[in-house]
């Protein structure tokens, strides 16, 4: 019986960026996948938040009868699991993240959210806007860049994760980033493998933040030989 294996997208994203990856992996793992809400074309709450995230990650656990389970996280997604990890001992096994932003202020959030003017995008990278239209359709792909952009400057003035909710998580974990990554450091990335009992550090060779430019295949050997 194959091993479940959850993979969870990052922001503005949703589900299918992983097709790829997914059918990778599908050859060794029972490879899960699941929508935030307001992604994607799920309905949009109010407000979305880590919290928020996290407790999807658990209804569709329940929902799927897994007890516990390996996670890969790219980006937010890795965020989330990493909360679930430090607020829900036992649910999780193994984490894996790829460019997860940790460094949070009130300056590194207000750089993140000067690139989510939707107007600016419409005008400067149409082929953007008209991809973000068709991946949160039927739902207002403007309102999702509203509400990411006021999860995020609310993880500046208050992360969701202290640096104390890392120490705290006791499963191995691995922490990874691009070299070429401009969003996540290479700093930052490391400062929270060490943080964590179980943390390690991994760096991608000439890899950007953007997940379709990640190299698949390598990632996919490198989870392997971490999940197995």
């Amino acid at each position: 019986m194959k091993q479940p294996l959850l993979l969870l997208h990052g922001a503005l994203s949703s589900a299918k960026q992983f097709f790829l990856l997914q059918n990778i992996l599908s050859e060794k793992y029972d490879v899960h996948t699941l929508n935030f809400p307001g992604h994607g074309g799920e309905d949009i709450p109010p407000e979305f938040s880590i919290p928020l995230f996290a407790d999807t990650v658990l209804h569709y656990m329940d929902e799927k009868n897994i007890t516990s389970v390996n996670i890969f996280g790219y980006s937010m997604g890795g965020y989330v699991a990493l909360y679930v990890a430090a607020h829900h001992p036992g649910r999780v096994n193994k984490i894996f993240t790829l460019a997860t932003k940790f460094d949070w202020t009130p300056q590194s959030a207000s750089r993140e959210t000067s690139m989510l003017n939707p107007e600016v995008i419409m005008e400067k990278v149409p082929a953007f806007a008209k991809s973000l239209e068709q991946m949160h359709s039927p739902q207002d792909w403007k309102v999702v860049l509203s509400r990411t952009s006021d999860l995020l400057m609310n993880l500046g003035n208050k992360p969701a994760l202290s640096e104390k909710e890392l120490q705290n998580i006791d499963i191995p974990v691995v922490i990874s980033v691009g070299e070429l990554d401009k969003m996540v450091t290479v700093e930052e990335s490391s400062n929270a493998a060490h943080q964590i009992k179980n943390g390690s550090f991994c760096l991608f060779p000439s890899t950007p933040h953007p997940f379709e430019k990640v190299n698949h295949s390598t990632l996919a050997e490198k989870m392997n030989e971490y999940f197995d």
